[in-house]
């Protein structure tokens, strides 16, 4: 560390002296931790001679030109010393957000500055003080965000924003020199096959398990014996860890295919996409139909005693009444399916269901961490953007529900 950042340092500590003890936030207190452990003592990037070499760990003021590591480093800590303090959401936010920017903006100036230019296999990838910044001050943001009590709308805009940030650095080139992005410019044709059979693998087997689970669930309501037959067997299957349950399905789908070859025109193989949706959609059913039994079974008695009243018969009540108070319920277990769904996937592609996962085993494989990087980032992505956008969407209809 240089002089000056040490002198940061040294600062930061005065500033935050027992005199102020009162005023610390005791999330801030690890927060704070967090980022003062990982600017001066973990590696900011790992700068690597090719792809599957382990490499060298570079500490912040290494990986980057002194004219931006100085004043990074006390940007940086003034947000770690500000996610210390007792002060208003507002402010923590603010300095959250900027942290990950300047943290995402620096990490991809780093490949401009150690790599010769004559190094041409050369790779820089982030190391482990980048992610625990980033870890620190996305807690940072979060808890702000839970302060403050944002609303759907505003929720979904701050994603609408983070997206936004995320692709103007990606297409600025920024973070080309980045070795997850020189493995992507490798894989891109996979990445954005494998990236649609994963969209469409967890959302199909969520369509079966939404067209199956509704009726399904309406039943176990309607009938008790029928419940205590169904959800403890549903619950089973649940418990079946994954890699097991797409191992089950492959056996009796390639004798079946075996036995009607026909069905291989279908795509009904041992191997392959069929027993992965069969899996997935099993998976699917319990938290589908338990939701739906308990959304019917918290509408109002007396708004479903008032619409039988007026005449409605049990479909209309049903379908008019029923459904429509516990949509917000069912759609907390669409929710879950979905988020769920979107994970188990990934371990799929061991049987070669595709995905990203395929990308994921590829990069194991090969001992390229960064390869398995670009199949898992894009992965939490999608699992993070489909939580957000539903749990705003049941919070918006529970608004409308109770205003």
């Amino acid at each position: 560390m240089t002089a000056v950042g040490e002198r940061l340092l040294k600062s930061a500590s005065v500033f935050a002296a027992p005199s102020f003890a009162g005023r610390f936030d005791k999330l801030g207190v690890v927060i704070f931790a967090l980022a003062a452990a990982a600017l001066p003592l973990e590696p900011f990037a790992t700068l690597k001679a090719n792809r599957i070499v382990s490499g060298k760990g570079l500490s912040f003021f290494d990986a980057l030109p002194a004219a931006v590591a100085e004043p990074a480093f006390g940007l940086l800590l003034a947000a770690a010393i500000l996610a210390l303090l007792r002060t208003r959401p507002e402010l923590k936010l603010v300095a959250g957000a900027v942290a990950i920017i300047a943290i995402l903006a620096l990490i991809g100036l780093v490949p401009g500055h150690v790599v010769p230019p004559e190094a041409s296999l050369a790779r820089v990838a982030p190391a482990s003080g980048f992610w625990i910044l980033i870890f620190a001050f996305a807690i940072l943001v979060a808890d702000a965000m839970a302060r403050l009590e944002l609303g759907p709308v505003a929720r979904v805009s701050a994603l609408a924003a983070a997206a936004l940030v995320v692709g103007a650095i990606l297409g600025s080139g920024l973070w080309n020199g980045l070795s997850v992005l020189k493995e992507y410019a490798a894989h891109s044709d996979a990445f954005w096959r494998e990236g649609a059979t994963h969209v469409e693998l967890a959302f199909s087997s969520l369509a079966a398990a939404v067209l199956a689970g509704l009726p399904l669930g309406v039943a176990c309501q309607r009938s008790p014996a029928l419940r205590s037959a169904t959800l403890p067997v549903l619950n089973i299957i649940q418990t079946v860890p994954s890699i097991a349950m797409y191992g089950l399905m492959m056996a009796p789908l390639g004798l079946l295919a075996a036995r009607f070859p026909v069905l291989q025109d279908f795509g009904v193989r041992g191997i392959g996409a069929a027993p992965a949706l069969i899996a997935l959609f099993l998976y699917s059913l319990l938290p589908v139909t338990a939701n739906v039994v308990v959304g019917l079974e918290q509408a109002p008695a007396e708004v479903v005693e008032a619409a039988k009243g007026m005449g409605m018969t049990g479909s209309q009540r049903l379908l008019r009444v029923e459904l429509p108070l516990a949509f917000p319920v069912i759609l907390t277990g669409i929710r879950v399916v979905l988020v769920q769904n979107i994970g188990l996937v990934t371990v799929a592609a061991l049987i070669g269901g595709g995905g990203f996962g395929e990308l994921v085993f590829q990069g194991i494989g090969q001992s390229a961490n960064d390869l398995v990087l670009l199949g898992a980032a894009p992965t939490i992505a999608l699992a993070f953007i489909a939580a957000i956008l539903l749990d705003a969407l049941i919070e918006w209809l529970d608004k409308r529900k109770h205003p």
